[in-house]
């Protein structure tokens, strides 16, 4: 038996005659009378009180104990007293170093998992109640790519509770559960003309930005974070090693996404365009915080300042210079005086980088390479994304026999001749 049990009603003693003596307590006769004592994992003594006559039950109570520690099935009793709000809401502040990253998990947690099962106390959960919630999910939240998010935000945060020593084992991993299943990815890139038809669209400012997004494939951030220093002329290299990003409503200079500096090929028509643009429109020298809003000063030249001589405020680019834009191309509808234009996700600058993607698949360009001008941390997930954009082996096919056997017309040789 591990630990130990206090009998709280009687003390050993020596009497007159220096013998020890079993003596009655002040506390004989009132109160749980057994105290059953054991040290957990965490180096912290754990007790457990039991009425008269139930001293039997606290051993049993200690054996037990004892033997979900060795099979590693122990559950911290102060764990009873935890909800999976009051666990995740101290779990999400510190499960990554990224500030919107944090932030993002925090609103999926409180809109989409707290309402549910945010006060149920963590050792009560069965993989029951996560299907139960997962239905309530799908109800609420259509796009399955999304729910799967959600639902690997909570996985995580009982995965932590297991690590803790508050769950035996993550509900949410149990054969019965069912995982949201991503959607397949399934770009549809643009059509050169509709890149060309938006750029010309666009401000004569920031007409540029189409060509570095859709010429070298960079992020939104990265395309208004683009600083002078970053560009090699000469050596046709573009350097992308941070970007402009909006935390808590205030704009930063922050590594790219995933902290993943990288270097992207800086094609001629690119570059040409990107000097007749600096020439007419000058960098301007703009000092932000680094990273977190409350982060060091740092001043960058960037490439694409705003009209006012600061930096782009993406969201307002976004409703009023880009939407616009889209819709003079006829990407999207216009929208009625006095509305905002409808959302159109799929059409947000990222398509540039969907374009670029495709440019480079339709030339032959490897999906290491791409993944890497990319800035994706893993190619399997550049594979999964543009998969579908690849020549078709049979398309290579056709066209290695083709080359291989066309001729000119007035020769009296070809396929034929060979049979």
């Amino acid at each position: 038996m591990a630990g130990h049990i206090q009998d709280r009603w009687f003390k050993t003693a020596r009497n007159e005659e220096g013998k020890l003596v079993r003596v009655k307590t002040d506390r004989f006769g009132t109160g749980a009378r057994y105290r059953a004592r054991y040290v957990g994992p965490d180096g912290t003594e754990k007790s457990k009180s039991f009425p008269d006559k139930q001293k039997r039950l606290a051993e049993a109570w200690l054996n037990e104990t004892a033997a979900d520690m060795s099979r590693g099935q122990y559950v911290d009793p102060r764990a009873n007293r935890i909800t999976f709000r009051q666990f995740a809401e101290k779990w999400v502040k510190t499960h990554t170093t990224e500030i919107n990253s944090r932030e993002a998990a925090e609103r999926r947690l409180r809109l989409h998992a707290y309402p549910y099962i945010g006060t149920r106390p963590m050792p009560s959960f069965q993989p029951g109640h996560i299907r139960t919630w997962l239905g309530q999910l799908e109800e609420r939240v259509p796009a399955s790519s999304h729910r799967r998010i959600i639902f690997g935000t909570v996985s995580a945060a009982f995965a932590a509770a297991v690590d803790d020593g508050l769950l035996p084992k993550n509900p949410c991993r149990a054969r019965s559960v069912q995982v949201p299943k991503p959607a397949p990815p399934r770009v549809a890139p643009w059509a050169t003309a509709q890149v060309l038809a938006v750029r010309a669209a666009l401000p004569r400012r920031l007409r540029a930005a189409v060509d570095i997004a859709g010429g070298c494939g960079l992020r939104q951030g990265e395309v208004f974070g683009l600083s002078e220093d970053e560009v090699d002329y000469e050596g046709g290299w573009l350097r992308v090693e941070h970007q402009l990003k909006r935390i808590r409503g205030k704009y930063v200079f922050a590594p790219p996404k995933g902290a993943k500096a990288r270097s992207v090929p800086l094609p001629g028509s690119v570059a040409a365009a990107l000097r007749e643009h600096s020439k007419l429109h000058p960098p301007v020298a703009v000092t932000l915080p680094w990273r977190t809003p409350d982060g060091p000063p740092v001043t960058k030249s960037l490439i694409f300042p705003s009209r006012s001589g600061s930096f782009v405020r993406v969201s307002h680019f976004n409703d009023h210079v880009w939407k616009p834009a889209l819709a003079v191309a006829g990407i999207i509808p216009p929208a009625e005086e006095g509305e905002r234009y409808a959302s159109a996700p799929q059409h947000g600058m990222h398509a540039l980088r969907h374009f670029y993607a495709s440019v480079l698949l339709d030339a032959g360009e490897n999906i290491r390479a791409l993944s890497q001008y990319l800035g994706h941390a893993d190619p399997g997930f550049t594979l999964r994304t543009y998969t579908h954009l690849m020549p078709s082996s049979e398309g290579r096919t056709r066209k290695a026999v083709d080359g291989l056997f066309k001729a000119p017309q007035n020769h009296d040789h070809g396929p034929e001749a060979a049979q």
